[in-house]
């Protein structure tokens, strides 16, 4: 359904919902559950540039395998994500053009030996080349042969059928469902049986990772637009190049009415350098949008230290996963120290700069504020624009409203006063339980027509197929600065 901002003297052509926020103001219908992360990855094994659902370490592993060499970034990117416990972390797989599927020819026993059966790993990737086949009689019946796969020493699968036809071999191959390894392609039937081998390996495996460019994360983001997410992250890429597009893709998307927020950080050496707080805090300065946050802080963690960029992960989780009326600022961290620690004028300038920073308190390591990069507020913006709470209260409104008016207005109900006051009444409702939820304030949010457009004397014409409202609303906020005074009598 087509989406976005409109304006009176712009006014958009395709059938849809457009909504304009404006500070005093929110819109919507029907709470949703908000919570899905998306991230490009880059593996050795799985499905490639396909949208996989990760749901722990065991998915990661059967999915793209924990191997991180060579510049592999899956393992470690779904397990940051899935730390911060979003309600779903989606993962596409990234490969180049030279990746390609490990494979195995095998013979049959003549004079002169055929080759009868091509063995294919599933997926593409260096993984296959870990794959060995071995080819014995059965030990139970010997009128059957077994295949057994192993990945490096360790056996995956027996695979067992009766000798004398090449396609019993496919076939107990294919037709397994245990079977998430390899395929078989009879290529010829030679007299029959299969020869012996032992411990043969699978050849020509690439997993598609050394020729990447930016070109490539570009592409996957044209992807990422069909898809139903609301946080993507990088898998620790810090190229100026791509973030500077990404920022542009996150802003056009949005104005289209696709509220997704992208969160980005910088490398270790950003982190960790003379210039660590400029460099933060110019990162932000060249994002300055709702939609971008900028981690300025990498994490060290069980032994092990992540940039900016690979936090940035575990922020995104974070911020899929809270609650539409919860906070992310001095939220825990599974972090137990950072790769700098940042003294208080340099937090304050944190704050001040839109960086998102994560902070030793002396116990434990939390976020400093939940803020995202803003720093220029622009026509209809007040500060509230800068926290990330705000935004995700926003873009779930805004969200909720176009899907339920999908469902249940856009092309099916008559547009007479009775069909605005069913949709009025609709959107007050919705109001209702985020009131109830303290996502708005309990009192002062309204649904109305908008006078501009109704009304004795009204400014503007609506079309006949179209309806404008008013929504007015209070989001609420958490405590984040208390003060007190102390009398000593």
């Amino acid at each position: 359904m087509a989406a976005g901002n409109w304006s009176s003297t712009d006014k958009p052509v395709l059938p849809g919902l457009y909504m304009n926020f404006q500070a005093a103001a929110q819109n919507a219908i029907e709470p949703g559950a908000r919570g899905t992360v998306i991230v490009p990855v880059k593996a050795h094994w799985g499905p490639e540039k396909t949208f996989i659902e990760v749901g722990g370490e065991a998915a990661i592993q059967e999915a793209f395998s924990l191997d991180e060499s060579m510049n592999a970034t899956a393992y470690t990117t779904l397990r940051l994500a899935l730390l911060a416990q979003p309600n779903k972390v989606l993962a596409y797989r990234l490969v180049d053009g030279n990746a390609a599927i490990a494979t195995k020819m095998l013979q049959d026993t003549a004079a002169t030996p055929a080759n009868v059966l091509r063995v294919d790993a599933k997926y593409k990737g260096n993984r296959g080349n870990n794959f060995h086949l071995t080819v014995v009689d059965n030990l139970v019946d010997n009128s059957k042969k077994d295949i057994k796969l192993y990945d490096g020493t360790s056996l995956l699968k027996i695979f067992t059928f009766s000798s004398g036809t090449v396609q019993a071999a496919a076939d107990a191959i294919n037709s397994n469902p245990a079977n998430i390894w390899i395929t078989a392609a009879v290529l010829a039937p030679g007299n029959g049986t299969l020869a012996a081998i032992s411990n043969v390996a699978m050849t020509g495996g690439d997993s598609g990772i050394a020729g990447l460019v930016n070109a490539d994360y570009i592409a996957a983001l044209g992807a990422f637009e069909t898809q139903d997410f609301h946080v993507l992250a990088l898998d620790g890429n810090v190229d100026p190049a791509l973030q500077t597009s990404v920022v542009a893709w996150v802003r056009r998307v949005r104005s289209e009415g696709k509220g997704i927020i992208a969160v980005l950080g910088g490398s270790a050496i950003d982190d960790t350098g003379a210039n660590a707080v400029s460099a933060a805090v110019t990162r932000s300065a060249a994002y300055d949008f709702e939609g971008i946050i900028n981690v300025g802080t990498g994490g060290v963690m069980a032994g092990m230290t992540y940039s900016s960029a690979q936090t940035a992960i575990w922020v995104a989780g974070l911020i899929a996963g809270a609650a539409l009326s919860g906070s992310t600022t001095y939220a825990a961290t599974p972090f137990e120290d950072v790769t700098r620690r940042w003294t208080r004028s340099e937090q304050e300038a944190a704050v001040r700069g839109g960086v998102f920073l994560l902070v030793h308190d002396g116990r434990r390591v939390k976020v400093l504020k939940g803020i995202n990069s803003l720093s220029t507020l622009r026509v209809g913006q007040n500060k509230g624009w800068k926290k990330i709470r705000k935004i995700r209260v926003l873009d779930q409104i805004n969200a909720d409203l176009q899907q339920t008016a999908d469902d249940l207005y856009i092309g099916k109900v008559n547009n007479t006063i009775e069909g605005r006051l069913s949709l009025i009444g609709a959107g007050k409702e919705y109001l209702r339980l985020l009131a109830s939820e303290n996502v708005i304030e309990a009192t002062g949010y309204d649904v109305i027509l908008d006078p501009r457009f109704y009304g004795s004397s009204p400014a503007l014409t609506p079309e006949d197929d179209q309806v404008f409202l008013q929504w007015t609303a209070d989001d609420t906020d958490v405590m984040e600065q208390i003060f007190g005074t102390f009398i000593v009598q």
